[in-house]
């Protein structure tokens, strides 16, 4: 960890396939080494959730429960507790988001980066800290102290020019953003069990990343169908960017009055 002579801790970690990183901006009171204890609490944690939930780590609870190894109540209670919010989610995202009718076995990647880079910024918050960005891959968690409640202005990429930035967003609490222009098509649709995205890009705000994250994934899957499930749901709004160049919104997504550049 190293705090910059703005009072700010940048920490970037490796981890879950993907390059996670922290700023913390510290108050003046900062107890500095109680900072970085939470910085490593958060940190380790990440890294256990990898152990538990990697479908690349054979080993893995969420691997051996694909392989029919373990039954659904044999596997650690965090597991359990991923797998029960994954039901809630396909319910609430029109089945767009489904976990369950992925090759290979039920498969939660879609909602576990966002759910843990959520916990890692909870896990940091606390005493001695203003604010809180976690990144994970252009999924972003904010944690603020009672005293700085500002959004944080994050650009969504230009799925059609990675360097250009499409919208530039006022973000309270949490932005998660899918599309193709990273991985390529990764989506699998539930509806055909195939890959393929529906749109080219697809953002999505609210409290929390985890739920932020599928419901990203669902847009992606379902495309501007599945708009009006995220419009149901309290709190949370989205923003898709069709193949065409098209985009849709529901109410109350945060663009910011910046121009994008």
């Amino acid at each position: 960890m190293r705090a910059g002579s703005t009072a700010v801790i940048h920490h970037e970690e490796d981890v879950m396939g993907t390059i996670v990183t922290f700023d913390v901006r510290l108050s003046d009171s900062a107890n500095t080494p109680a900072v970085d204890e939470r910085m490593h609490s958060a940190i380790s944690d990440l890294h256990h959730i990898d152990t538990l939930l990697s479908t690349w780590n054979p080993d893995s609870p969420i691997s051996r429960l694909r392989r029919g190894e373990l039954a659904s109540e044999e596997v650690p209670r965090e597991l359990r507790d991923v797998l029960d919010t994954c039901r809630a989610l396909r319910e609430v995202s029109w089945g767009w988001f489904d976990p369950w009718a992925l090759p290979g076995g039920v498969d939660p990647t879609g909602y576990v980066k966002g759910w843990a880079a959520q916990r890692a910024c909870h896990l940091v918050m606390g005493d001695g800290v203003e604010r809180v960005i976690v990144n994970a891959a252009g999924d972003v968690a904010v944690g603020h102290a009672p005293t700085d409640q500002a959004a944080v202005r994050i650009g969504i990429v230009n799925p059609f020019d990675r360097q250009l930035v499409a919208f530039v967003v006022d973000v309270e609490r949490a932005l998660a953003t899918s599309g193709t222009y990273e991985r390529g098509e990764h989506i699998i649709s539930p509806a055909t069990g195939a890959a393929a995205s529906a749109v080219a890009s697809a953002s999505v705000s609210g409290p929390d990343l985890g739920w932020a994250d599928a419901l990203a994934t669902a847009l992606c899957a379902g495309g501007r169908d599945a708009l009006g499930a995220v419009d149901d749901l309290d709190g949370y709004a989205a923003l898709v960017i069709d193949h065409d160049g098209s985009v849709y919104m529901t109410p109350g997504f945060p663009l910011s009055t910046a121009d994008a550049t």
